[in-house]
């Protein structure tokens, strides 16, 4: 698990910047903050069928930033293949989604080191698969979203053949339709594909294993080098934990927030989880 326990309340990853960047000055002259999202999907994005727009925990978080910024939200869905570009080009000037912390993503882009959550991938199966562990993906065709951080230990441990497609409901519809063996994506949008209002047309599925693969920090993205921007960030993801925010917010949109409320615990005592903060003082 890459998340070090640290303490205090210190900005973290800013060595090594020079100039502030001016993100938080641009948010604040145009009167409104981008944040990229992941679109309807639960539990972390709902779409109400009554204005098309996506709302829920992900948006409720970049509504909290936008309001102590003194602007107005504007939320764009993006997707596994879409994200990176989007924030690199300034269509988007956060990402609060499901996209963890690793390594080479941290080497293109900058991240508040405070996580807000810790997830990992499940693997959806039919139930007559025979597939109870990740062990059993040997040689079997695993769907993931393009991008995912869960291709590589699919791969190179497991020896699943990886095929990556769009996003989630492509790669269900993939499951469904038997072109893949097993649809591996984060373990709170699978359980609430099988427990959640459209459950009935997933009565033959179910996760093929309790544990959880490679359970990582999920972190809010910036580009690259904005120290300011990720130090502010960074001192509202604090504030969610210290103040309970992020267990409320979680537990409103039906979130598993075992994490969280472990998280906020040690907040409490002035202890603070991290993503590895190293990178983010590369040039």
């Amino acid at each position: 698990m890459a998340v070090a326990l640290v303490a205090g309340l210190a900005t973290l990853g800013t060595a090594g910047i020079a100039h502030a960047d001016a993100t938080l000055d641009k948010i604040k002259q145009r009167g409104k903050l981008v944040v990229g999202v992941d679109g309807a999907s639960p539990p972390f994005g709902l779409l109400d069928p009554a204005t098309g727009k996506v709302g829920g925990f992900q948006t409720d978080l970049g509504a909290d930033i936008a309001k102590r910024l003194g602007v107005t939200l504007e939320t764009v869905p993006v997707t596994a293949s879409t994200r990176v570009q989007f924030l690199q080009a300034g269509k988007v000037d956060l990402l609060i989604a499901n996209i963890q912390w690793t390594q080479e993503r941290s080497e293109i882009l900058s991240y508040a080191p405070t996580p807000y959550n810790l997830v990992g991938g499940a693997a959806m199966v039919s139930k007559k698969s025979g597939i109870k562990r990740w062990e059993d993906l040997k040689g079997k065709v695993a769907c993931v979203s393009q991008g995912s951080n869960f291709a590589k230990p699919l791969q190179d441990t497991y020896g699943a053949v990886v095929k990556g497609l769009r996003n989630i409901p492509e790669s269900l519809l993939a499951l469904k339709g038997g072109s893949c063996d097993a649809s591996v994506h984060i373990q709170p949008a699978l359980y609430e594909t099988l427990h959640g209002p459209s459950a009935g047309q997933w009565n033959d599925f179910e996760l093929a294993t309790q544990d959880q693969l490679i359970p990582s920090p999920t972190v809010i993205w910036t580009r690259r080098n904005e120290a300011d921007t990720r130090a502010f960030v960074d001192g509202v993801i604090r504030d969610w934990l210290t103040t309970g925010l992020l267990v409320q917010a979680a537990e409103r949109y039906g979130v598993p927030a075992d994490y969280l409320k472990q998280a906020t615990a040690r907040a409490h005592a002035g202890q603070f989880d991290s993503a590895p903060p190293e990178a983010n003082a590369k040039p």
